[in-house]
């Protein structure tokens, strides 16, 4: 049995509305934005079932995760992901090619494109722009590009991520108007930040305002039933009833690294002749509080004040401003035990950001940059009546 779960009628309703839209699904070619929280299956869910089943209707797919590398600006692993691809699209023997030949046939050259500009220049300055690279690919693939951006919210933190964002609506806008285009230029983008996400679609002043913004849909009990079946199937008789595992799932968020994890501890309990349905729920509540454990360990390591600093943005619903006024340097201080000097602060924050413990979501803006390590902290606060 397979261990992973997989999804593939989630996938091929996505593909169909995305790729041969009916008139109501027709504005996703506008964008496509999914929001759900961190370690709740997008990922996999985009690698394992989605890309498939676009590419099996004919497109290519670009991918990107701009958590792969948090040090890197998101622009250059943007336009890393499309340098690469197109650069594959150059090769007769590159996946992508195969993918293309496969669906094409004769009517692409087994030389590989040839790409009437220098791909290197792409992103530079006075370069060929993203729109440009991206219409030849679609009129010479005479296919549909898909290009999709993990954690997405990381390119609204800086101004050249703005720059960015907006140079994919143009490329947007200068292929898929076209009365004859031979393929259109589709963007998605998923987050797991779901206030920042929104603001991608919500906000006039972002590239894809008015673009679709949905919840990613969430593992189910179907889920849960899949991995019931394959611990039965490896042996394990004392398991839990479908209903006690569920909502088990549900309070660890939904999030398959915690439930497998739970569903461990379960079979090697010392606790488990009580019963499946007795242990279970109590290695669930203590797994949800621990899940945020490594990330909140991350805060006290860099120190007393970065806790102050934390406690300041995670205590705020949205984003918080003022981090480094002089009113939260006195509030800084009384955290502390000491005088906080407002010059103190900008270091620590930033150290704060390297470890992606807070996002910075515009000029003088931050937020916890997982919504469940906020979500967490906050219910320990309030049994701690605050601090």
């Amino acid at each position: 049995m397979a261990d992973i779960f997989l999804r593939p009628e989630l996938a091929a309703d996505m593909a169909r509305q995305l790729l041969e839209p009916s008139a109501l699904d027709i504005g996703l070619r506008s964008g496509l934005f999914l929001s759900g929280l961190r370690r709740t299956g997008k990922t996999t869910f985009l690698k394992n079932d989605l890309i498939p089943a676009l590419e099996a209707k004919g497109a290519l797919v670009i991918y990107v995760d701009l958590w792969s590398d948090t040090q890197t600006s998101p622009v250059r692993l943007v336009h890393g992901a499309v340098r690469k691809a197109l650069h594959d699209l150059q090769a007769p023997a590159s996946a992508f090619m195969r993918r293309l030949k496969a669906l094409r046939g004769a009517g692409v050259e087994l030389a590989g494109f040839k790409l009437g500009f220098n791909l290197d220049t792409l992103g530079e300055a006075g370069g060929v722009t993203l729109a440009e690279a991206l219409t030849e690919v679609v009129d010479q693939a005479k296919a549909t590009v898909v290009l999709i951006v993990d954690e997405v919210q990381h390119a609204i933190t800086t101004e050249d991520g703005q720059q960015m964002m907006l140079a994919l609506k143009a490329a947007r806008d200068a292929i898929n108007p076209r009365p004859a285009t031979p393929g259109h230029f589709l963007f998605i983008g998923t987050g797991s930040h779901r206030a920042m996400v929104n603001e991608l679609t919500a906000r006039r002043n972002q590239a894809f305002a008015g673009a679709t913004n949905v919840p990613y849909p969430l593992l189910g009990s179907d889920y849960v039933a899949f991995w019931l079946a394959r611990l039965a199937a490896d042996g394990q008789a004392n398991l839990p009833a479908l209903e006690v595992a569920a909502e088990a799932f549900k309070t660890l968020g939904s999030r398959p690294e915690e439930f497998i994890r739970a569903l461990r501890q379960l079979i090697h309990s010392p606790s488990l002749a009580s019963g499946a349905d007795v242990v279970l729920p109590v290695i669930a509540a203590t797994l949800r509080s621990a899940a945020a454990d490594l990330e909140l360990m991350k805060v006290e390591e860099l120190g007393v004040l970065a806790q102050a600093i934390f406690a300041r943005i995670a205590s705020v619903d949205g984003e918080t401003r003022g981090v480094f006024s002089s009113e939260a340097a006195g509030e800084y201080s009384k955290f502390v035990g000491r005088e906080v000097r407002v010059e103190e602060i900008q270091p620590v924050a930033n150290d704060l950001l390297a470890a992606n413990l807070i996002i910075r979501r515009g000029h003088g803006l931050y937020g916890v940059t997982d919504p469940f390590v906020q979500e967490i902290w906050r219910e320990r606060q309030a049994l701690l009546g605050g601090r």
